[in-house]
């Protein structure tokens, strides 16, 4: 469940320099921050809110990854020179420190221990990409769709709180909510099957009852049912 966030595993002098080399830019629900194939010189640093990284195949869509604050977005362009290979849509109000790629490098440069935060960032999303399509063969769709509620949880899960009937507010144990606005399609598209296939799994043992997909809410009741889903004792 463990993410390796950028911003975290930036040096303290790194994240002041990126602070006064970028500006601080607000960006709407549906806005794009980058459109696959095309050439930007711009990196994003992502202070809240929560993006969709995606890409569009034969009409499909397939999503590559959903981030949040202290992620960053274009540092393999600002690193290659090449074209984006994805686009990011902004699922929520988005707040984010925006600079250029040549600026983004030069702060790398001044501050060495930043190009470690940089290699944390993209070997953490080598892994989970290994890990997602080492779950293709055999085919574990439950392993793929757990993975990525993980996923999610880990990045933007708060303790689920509920009211006690003296209006107390208590945190259970294991229970947490994602307030993003990601359905079961998404989901879907995200661990590679279709929308009913994700609705067949959440309704079967070991989820049924444990986990809720609402359209701007996730909420996870038993984080155990995910870490069974996901056969991390395999």
């Amino acid at each position: 469940m463990e993410t390796t966030r950028f911003w975290d595993a930036l040096p303290v002098r790194a994240r002041e320099a990126l602070r006064q080399a970028g500006v601080t830019a607000m960006i709407r629900p549906g806005a794009f921050l980058t459109r696959e194939h095309t050439r930007s010189s711009q990196v994003f640093v992502l202070r809240s809110g929560a993006v969709k990284v995606w890409v569009s195949r034969d009409g499909e869509i397939v999503i590559l990854d959903v981030l949040g604050a202290g992620d960053v977005v274009g540092e393999l362009e600002a690193v290659d020179g090449g074209t984006r290979h994805a686009n990011v849509e902004a699922l929520t109000p988005v707040e984010a420190i925006v600079l250029p790629a040549a600026r983004f490098r030069a702060v790398l440069d001044a501050h060495p221990g930043a190009v470690w935060a940089v290699a944390a960032v993209l070997a953490e999303r080598l892994r989970d990409a290994n890990d997602l399509r080492t779950a293709h063969f055999p085919d574990d769709p439950e392993r793929r769709l757990a993975s990525r509620l993980l996923r999610l949880v880990g990045r933007f899960g708060t303790p689920l709180k509920e009211e006690r009937p003296n209006g107390a507010a208590r945190a259970p144990e294991d229970a947490y909510q994602v307030q993003v606005p990601v359905t079961q399609q998404d989901l879907g598209r995200w661990s590679g099957m279709g929308r009913r296939k994700v609705a067949q799994i959440l309704s079967a043992a070991p989820v049924r009852g444990r986990l809720t997909v609402a359209r701007n809410m996730i909420v996870v009741h038993s984080l155990d049912a995910l870490h069974t889903l996901a056969r991390e004792d395999d």
